[in-house]
């Protein structure tokens, strides 16, 4: 499967395989690793546009970047005009896209209208829509869901509304607001979203093997795939499946040695910053997510949750892939 280059305004990319922006998941150590191995795009956390205005300590290191060109920042609100301040705050601060998320189907940032809230005040969205992007230079996208229920799919009518108001590329998770993370996203609904508008649209939802990569674009037509919770664990699961669809070919996993040492690599960055307690704290959810599919994981999480001291981390990560060698 041949897939062009994409352009988001001046921004030309080769790579069309992103990591999604991911709550607690996606912080500056997580996505200069996969930048690193491959994606062609990574995105920032959601940030709340009030917290970024008032520049908290916890938005200021959301923004953090590190070997991440072009760096995407996510925001949301539902204020117009905050919005646009904190899109110009970022710009000044080097960001090069703003992303408006108008997908999160969390409970709290709904209730406080915001996220895949706005999907169901059409004229709020393109009101902020347009603030964000008069506010800025750089170009601006949007992330959306199919709607905010069954009944009220109105992805691709929204879709237009932001091409018209010069959103510059639109990514579509395929599951409505009120499905959360259950049921199926919807890849052949997509398709609907991208026969609507004429900029990229990049397709999200259920890619966790390179196959479901593949299909998914063959099902929606899309310019491109954005993968969240199939990369937890599986950094180089993004440029495995920009391979498959490029090339056909599947890549092998990293050998175990190349695991720890990524896997290490990526605890040191989640110290440098969070700090050592913090950091530690944040580290075992992806020390549990790499070791998945590893015999003898679920004992090995359970020593990891209880560990505190990075130096016993550490030997704890490297005996626990010694013995997987062992194992081979």
């Amino acid at each position: 499967m041949m897939i062009a280059p994409i352009s988001i305004g001046p921004i030309s990319l080769d790579m069309n395989v992103f990591l999604a922006p991911m709550t607690g998941v996606s912080d500056m150590a997580f996505r200069s690793l996969v930048k690193r191995m491959g994606a062609g795009l990574v995105i920032s956390e959601m940030i709340a546009s009030q917290a970024m205005v008032r520049q908290t300590r916890a938005s200021m290191r959301m923004i953090q970047a590190h070997g991440e060109e072009p760096m995407v920042v996510q925001l949301a609100g539902c204020e117009p005009a905050v919005m646009a301040e904190a899109a110009k705050l970022n710009e000044d601060l080097g960001a090069k896209i703003i992303d408006i998320n108008m997908g999160c189907p969390v409970k709290k940032v709904v209730n406080g209208h915001a996220g895949s809230a706005l999907m169901r005040d059409e004229s709020l969205a393109a009101r902020i829509i347009e603030a964000t992007v008069k506010a800025v230079k750089i170009p601006v996208t949007l992330k959306m869901r199919t709607g905010w229920d069954d009944n009220t799919r109105n992805a691709p009518k929204l879709a237009k509304i932001a091409e018209d108001l010069g959103i510059q590329m639109i990514t579509v998770h395929g599951r409505t607001r009120c499905q959360l993370y259950n049921g199926r996203s919807d890849w052949n609904f997509i398709r609907s979203v991208k026969e609507a508008v004429k900029v990229p649209v990049i397709g999200n939802g259920d890619v966790v093997t390179v196959e479901d990569a593949k299909n998914l674009l063959s099902a929606s037509g899309a310019d491109g795939v954005m993968i969240g919770r199939g990369a937890y664990g599986r950094p180089w699961f993004i440029k495995q499946a920009h391979d498959y669809i490029t090339t056909g070919t599947k890549e092998n996993d990293p050998s175990l040695q190349q695991q720890i040492d990524i896997i290490l690599e990526h605890f040191e960055a989640i110290l440098e910053l969070y700090g050592v307690e913090g950091g530690v704290k944040i580290a075992r959810k992806h020390l549990g997510w790499y070791s998945k599919g590893h015999k003898d994981s679920a004992e090995y999480r359970v020593h990891v949750n209880q560990t505190e001291c990075p130096i016993q981390m550490r030997a704890l990560v490297r005996n626990f892939y010694d013995q997987q060698s062992e194992l081979m």
